[in-house]
């Protein structure tokens, strides 16, 4: 796992995320501007992650293992990323947020922790936990302070505005029961 140790990472200071994530030493953005990469272009994270510039890392995120995050995604302070999480491009991860290992975010994904904003109040945020192996579709939305069951599916463009159990696949406005995984395993061809 990989702990963010610098200030939040956006767009505007490319230079820091191509920095080491566990140093504190940050290169500063006003000396790199020549050396800025292009848009799209992979930077490797320690612990064998990568993330796409340009994209937005917050102060103390802790990176799994192996994990990917797409150009444009937003992952809040302090989230948390299990080992294996492929996050697509433009996803949005609020502060505090927690994913297990081997979650997949599709793009464009929102997944919300202030139920009633704006709230500086941290005290009042409702994060959301994704459990292991749990898939969240492009375009979807989580509501603060609900939680998505390990390997459960939430289809695209879904609002989930109340806690998705484990090994169910729920879809529409509000989201609610379509199949179990085993069967949406079975339709996407995964099991014979």
């Amino acid at each position: 796992m990989v702990r963010w140790a610098g200030p939040a990472t956006t767009s505007k200071q490319p230079a820091m995320l191509a920095c080491s994530c566990v140093s504190s030493d940050w290169v500063n953005e006003a000396t790199n501007m020549t050396n800025l990469p292009l848009t799209g272009q992979r930077v490797d994270l320690p612990g064998n992650s990568v993330a796409w510039w340009p994209c937005h890392i917050g102060h103390e995120a802790s990176i799994g293992e192996r994990c990917s995050i797409g150009a444009l995604a937003h992952v809040g302070q302090r989230v948390v990323m299990g080992e294996d999480c492929k996050i697509q491009g433009s996803a949005y991860i609020a502060d505090d947020c927690q994913l297990g290992k081997g979650v997949f975010i599709g793009p464009s994904a929102v997944i919300l922790n202030d139920k009633y904003p704006p709230s500086n109040n941290r005290a009042k945020w409702q994060p959301v936990r994704i459990g292991n192996h749990a898939v969240i579709g492009g375009n979807a939305t989580i509501v603060p302070g609900n939680h998505v069951g390990e390997r459960s599916v939430l289809a695209a463009g879904a609002v989930l505005t109340k806690d998705l159990p484990a090994n169910e696949v729920w879809g529409g406005n509000p989201a609610t029961f379509m199949m179990t995984r085993q069967a949406y395993e079975e339709q996407r061809g995964a099991i014979p």
